[in-house]
């Protein structure tokens, strides 16, 4: 089984925050910012059920429901590194980055609008 994520010290997080209003986010940003929210969805929705990932930074399995073991989960939700901090954040809505091609959700339980905003 993978180690867990764990979250960033908060003060780095708020500095990242500050600096990604740009056209150009750094990817050392986006790195600590993906993997710090999804450490906190971890800790959120713990289980198995769902894998979210986003691409190169991280995955995660979450979500209660049947342990996930080999192969493709039952249920996979994948986007990008400035999706994912939108929607972590609140300056995205899950119906919005749906309808807007912004996330790719198959299978059950694919959907994490119980558990976002994380903060």
């Amino acid at each position: 089984m993978a180690a867990r994520l764990r979250p960033a010290d908060p003060a780095e997080v708020s500095e990242a925050l500050a600096r990604l209003d740009t056209d150009e986010p750094d990817r050392a940003d986006l790195r600590l910012l993906t993997k710090h929210y999804l450490a906190v969805l971890e800790d959120r929705a713990p289980g198995h059920s769902v894998e979210v990932r986003v691409p190169p930074y991280a995955a995660v399995q979450v979500v209660p429901g049947v342990r996930h073991t080999r192969g493709t989960p039952p249920a996979v939700i994948e986007t990008d590194a400035v999706t994912w901090i939108a929607l972590a954040t609140g300056t995205l809505t899950w119906p919005e980055a749906e309808a807007a091609g912004r996330v790719r959700a198959s299978g059950e339980r694919a959907d994490l609008t119980p558990y976002l905003p994380l903060g």
